[in-house]
């Protein structure tokens, strides 16, 4: 049966786990070692007795950890990529700057409600690339906008959608800050699995998930369009109090040094398609000229850990779950009876996308599904026939779908964190649900369709 299948039982396990909100981390290192022991036959030493049953099973618990621990070598650069994105974001946080380009960019609101929400998710689009600072813009810009939201009877699911969008579009199509990080993993676990890509090939059809998305925030637009009512409180005038202040914030030479360790970031990273280096290179500009003072280096490095350092340790192990999958020789099984129920590329095109997204919303970042999935597609896809633009389409789509929509995905945890602010906007149902709609579906559309013109 296929059940019993090393690689479908370990992700049905792993899925499972943190579908019932078991640690993410955990749930991965305990399903490779499920795998690991699945293929190793690690309790066929039972039938000789239990002391030879659990030695087999521990030689078998051995050998996978081995293999786990060889296997994360492969996400160290998008680890170190991550630890100095967030220690990056930290320092820009630390200062008024993110305030007071928001407070700039908030003079070109519009009383237009389409107008309005576009621009939201513009200001999004720029936290993954231009100034990558993530999700940590959302409390400053969001909550004191909330009045003005309220009084123009904007429906925060719109908002939703908006900053959604601009935390993921982004990434999924641009090779740039975050988007770089994205395309780079995408291109090291399609060489691992035999298909040598660049950078370039990457953009040149990822470009449809990001246009899939954004007719996905069009839709999102115009479904949300009527007006909703929210409940006013006290912390509407405390908001707009704060804007007002934000209004009185100067540029100083803070705010100057680490606007240009931001800008030598995003240069370097362009100019040599090495995002740490490009971090690092920002983070010292940022030191020499002041911007991060000499004593809080430390405390600096500290938050951007706590920022990012849960999601580069998940890399690393999802690198070293996926070289187990490789390992087991399931995945040959499992292309085979995939390749006979699909009907043919549309219906294997659907199946991965299908899979990708139950695999990301159980996992909840986009980043970590990428090994995982890559070690099943690739072999996968080229069974079916599909072309190398294809196969990154499919492999970048499905790792993509699931993001929008997660309950535990930064894309849905930061809008709500800023919508919720006076208590009005609820997680599941005001964020969850209408990102997942407007955007899975058109990003499924867009990846089949997209896959059948790539060939």
């Amino acid at each position: 049966m296929l059940i019993f299948n090393p690689v479908v039982f370990s992700i049905l396990v792993m899925t499972i786990l943190c579908l019932l909100r078991f640690n993410i981390l955990l749930s991965i290192l305990i399903s490779a070692l499920v795998a690991g022991v699945m293929y190793k036959h690690g309790f066929s030493g039972f039938e000789s007795g239990i002391a030879g049953g659990i030695d087999s099973l521990f030689t078998a618990l051995k050998e996978t950890t081995q293999s786990l621990i060889s296997g994360m070598q492969g996400n160290l650069e998008t680890s170190l990529s991550y630890i100095l994105l967030g220690a990056l974001a930290a320092a820009i946080a630390n200062t008024n700057l993110t305030a007071i380009l928001i407070n700039a960019l908030s003079k070109f609101l519009s009383s237009n409600k389409v107008i309005f929400i576009l621009t939201i998710a513009f200001i999004a689009c720029l936290s993954q690339n231009l100034i990558p600072v993530h999700i940590a813009f959302i409390p400053i810009l969001i909550p004191p906008l909330l009045a003005i939201m309220n009084k123009m009877g904007i429906d925060r699911r719109a908002v939703a959608c908006a900053l959604t969008f601009g935390l993921q579009a982004p990434y999924v199509s641009l090779s740039v800050g975050f988007g770089l990080l994205f395309h780079n993993i995408l291109k090291k676990e399609l060489a691992n699995n035999g298909i040598t890509t660049s950078i370039s090939d990457i953009s040149s059809v990822m470009w449809i998930g990001g246009a899939s998305m954004l007719i996905g925030l069009i839709l999102a637009i115009l479904f949300y369009g009527k007006k909703r009512a929210y409940k006013t409180s006290k912390f509407e005038k405390e908001e707009l109090d704060e804007i007002e202040r934000a209004k009185s914030l100067e540029m100083t030479k803070k705010e100057w040094a680490v606007l240009a360790g931001a800008v030598v970031a995003f240069g370097v990273q362009i100019y040599t398609e090495l995002l740490p280096l490009g971090a690092l290179l920002g983070l010292l500009v940022m030191v020499v000229f002041g911007g991060i003072e000499y004593k809080k280096v430390d405390k600096i490095m500290d938050n951007g850990l706590a920022m990012m350092g849960f999601i580069a340790f998940i890399m690393l192990v999802a690198a070293g779950y996926g070289t187990i999958l490789r390992e087991s020789g399931g995945i040959d099984e499992l292309v085979k009876y995939a390749s006979l129920v699909s009907g043919g590329k549309i219906g294997g095109a659907f199946l991965m996308l299908l899979i990708g997204l139950l695999v990301t919303m159980g996992i909840g970042t986009s980043f970590g599904t990428i090994p995982i999935l890559a070690s099943i597609y690739v072999p996968l896809c080229v069974s079916l026939g599909f072309g190398v633009p294809a196969i990154i389409l499919l492999v970048g789509i499905a790792a993509a779908l699931g993001d929008a929509g997660s309950p535990a995905s930064d894309s849905t945890l930061g809008p709500t964190s800023g919508l919720n602010a006076d208590g009005e906007h609820n997680h599941i149902y005001d964020t969850c649900v209408p990102t997942f709609i407007f955007f899975n579906i058109p990003l499924i559309i867009g990846g089949i369709v997209g896959a059948m013109i790539l060939g």
